[in-house]
């Protein structure tokens, strides 16, 4: 079965992973710094550099699923709190250069205090590129497709749309059990597509769903 590369540009980072940047904290670069801890725990990055690339996909987000790896509040400096990482195995090829292999960087942005990435932008740990600059085509490739872009806006219409008359039938009982559990069970069999949502854009839907279609 085909798997379809995805193709975003390069974007200039906040220089905290390569310790590129003047006002990091971390002068020898987060990746660095973690690759021990990672290593430690089954994952050997030492054939990347150390430093990511920023692939933005913009105006579609990132949706990811199913790691190869998560590691859970890991405390790998003084400096932050316990940290959780994901990483995902995927080819990666510059407009110019053979495809290699590398992973796609994940620190959760619920554990991390500061430098977060738009939700359009992925971070790719890979060995050093030649020629790659801001602006260059870069693709990536998972063959067991669990990274996909999505037009999260045009997902939110939808899934309001699609709501206006469940929840006009139903009125307030449609929001009586509302827990996350619950509404992916009903997603899941009746508008899958929406789990590609995140919890705050579900939440958020579900917020103005409540408000223009329930009686005050």
């Amino acid at each position: 079965m085909k798997t379809d590369w995805l193709t975003g540009r390069l974007c200039a980072g906040h220089g905290v992973a390569s310790g590129t940047s003047n006002d990091s904290p971390y002068p020898d670069g987060t990746i660095r710094m973690q690759s021990p801890v990672f290593k430690a725990l089954g994952l050997d990055l030492s054939g990347c550099y150390f430093g990511t690339l920023n692939i933005n996909f913009a105006p579609l987000e990132v949706s990811l699923a199913n790691p190869d790896h998560l590691f859970e509040k890991l405390h790998w400096t003084e400096l932050h709190p316990p940290e959780t990482f994901s990483f995902w195995r995927v080819e990666i090829k510059a407009s110019e250069a053979d495809v290699v292999n590398g992973w796609v960087y994940y620190p959760h942005p619920e554990t991390k205090e500061r430098h977060w990435q738009p939700p359009t932008t992925l971070e790719l740990l890979a060995p050093q590129l030649s020629g790659v600059e801001p602006g260059c085509t870069i693709s990536l490739r998972d063959q067991r497709r669990r990274i996909k872009l999505v037009d999260t806006t045009r997902l939110r219409a939808r899934l309001l749309e699609f709501l206006k008359f469940r929840v006009l039938a139903s009125q307030q009982t449609f929001f009586e059990v509302d827990t996350l559990a619950k509404r992916q069970q009903w997603l899941a069999a009746m508008f899958p597509e929406a789990l590609q949502l995140s919890e705050q854009d579900l939440d958020r839907v579900w917020a103005q769903a409540r408000s223009l279609y329930t009686e005050s």
